[in-house]
């Protein structure tokens, strides 16, 4: 489907079957700790904080990210985040495959310009 064309809607599914397919292929950290970890080691390509994050957390990512030039982006929230992943909650999360991280860039972007 075109990125153009896409629904606010789908735009927002398509970035939680994203998140669902790189956890089930491994491609995909989540946690504060690990997470930062990605970034750190230069394997992440797309790092997610929640919406509702707190704001030490979503200072603490746009910080690392602006450093090691990783995109960064604020979407959904964290029972939702965790709820994909089989979790309670999760604030943050890193993909660390690199089209996917793009797919999910698109589609967050997409969603967050509609």
């Amino acid at each position: 489907m075109n990125p153009a064309k896409m629904t606010k809607e789908t735009a927002y599914k398509k970035v939680f079957s994203y998140i669902g397919l790189s956890a089930k292929g491994r491609n995909l950290v989540s946690g504060e700790f690990s997470t930062e970890n990605a970034v750190k080691g230069q394997n992440a390509y797309l790092v997610i904080v929640a919406s509702d994050a707190s704001d030490n957390t979503k200072k603490l990512f746009r910080n690392k990210t602006d450093f090691y030039g990783v995109p960064y982006r604020e979407f959904s929230t964290k029972e939702e985040l965790g709820h994909i992943l089989g979790k309670k909650i999760c604030a943050s999360m890193a993909f660390i495959d690199e089209g996917l991280a793009k797919a999910a860039v698109s589609c967050i972007d997409n969603y967050n310009n509609q």
